[in-house]
């Protein structure tokens, strides 16, 4: 076991090591940050502004119900930092194993005794380490002004929310390992990822005119879907299930890919 950790530390530490000495990583985070700030405070004025035209609007006597303003702009500020996901997350899985087989040393790791296992899962835990140092400035200013609403935010709430933003990711960069261990080209395997996310994200869309269970299934396989019952703070055991089943699903087809070329090779 002791050997076992020790390849999966190795491993983690030179993946996460590149993230933070790449320039492509840096303009990645970069980018992200800036939409992600530019969309809170364009969120955050669209809904007090509306918040503050229903209250001129009950001084005159017309009723309209309550709004939680901090958990609206919460679940729309998730929906947001999902969707860019989208394009930022091919970008961070796409080397992940395409690099190695461009300078050829998917075939020392496949033929080395470090488990695959170990390889496979030291590199996502790299990568999905990375993306969540991109959501800490967004988490911090979320915090620093929903709390400060009256009556008091949960905290609970934010932090789920973000929860399921990890897990989303985890999901996607799963399959992104697996997808860029099968190509030597960084923009296939970026592509190809960004493809399955797309179909898998609008999955609801495609399942809502399909009655019975063939609708039923494709519902439940939906990002969308799972992902925004998180983003509103509620814990679904079934959402967080599917979503370790798509990281389990990504690792095992990884390590069964990676063998084959040990087996070829014995």
């Amino acid at each position: 076991m002791g050997v076992l950790w020790a390849n999966f530390v190795a491993i983690y530490r030179r993946e996460l090591q590149s993230y933070f000495a790449s320039p492509l990583s840096f303009g990645i985070a970069g980018v992200y940050w800036f939409l992600s700030g530019l969309f809170y405070i364009l969120i955050l004025g669209r809904i007090v502004n509306a918040v503050a035209q229903q209250d001129s609007q009950g001084q005159l006597g017309i009723t309209l119900p309550a709004v939680d303003v901090p958990a609206v702009i919460l679940e729309n500020y998730l929906g947001v930092l999902g969707t860019l996901s989208l394009f930022i997350l091919p970008f961070l899985s796409m080397g992940l194993f395409a690099q190695e087989r461009q300078q050829g040393t998917l075939e020392l790791l496949a033929t080395s005794p470090v488990t695959t296992t170990m390889v496979a899962l030291g590199k996502l835990a790299a990568v999905v380490t990375f993306f969540f140092t991109l959501t800490l400035p967004p988490l911090i200013y979320e915090l620093a002004t929903l709390l400060t609403s009256q009556p008091p935010f949960s905290w609970g709430v934010i932090l789920m929310g973000h929860a399921g933003l990890i897990l989303l990711a985890a999901a996607i960069l799963a399959l992104g390992l697996f997808l860029s261990a099968l190509t030597e080209s960084n923009l296939l395997a970026a592509i190809s990822t960004f493809g399955l996310m797309l179909v898998l994200w609008i999955l609801q869309a495609i399942a809502d005119p399909i009655q019975g269970p063939a609708g039923q299934v494709l519902r439940h396989l939906s990002l969308l879907q799972h992902f925004s019952q998180l983003a509103k703070g509620l814990l679904s055991l079934s959402s967080v299930v599917l979503f370790l089943s798509y990281i389990l699903l990504g690792l095992f087809l990884t390590v069964q890919y990676v063998d084959g070329l040990r087996f070829q090779r014995v």
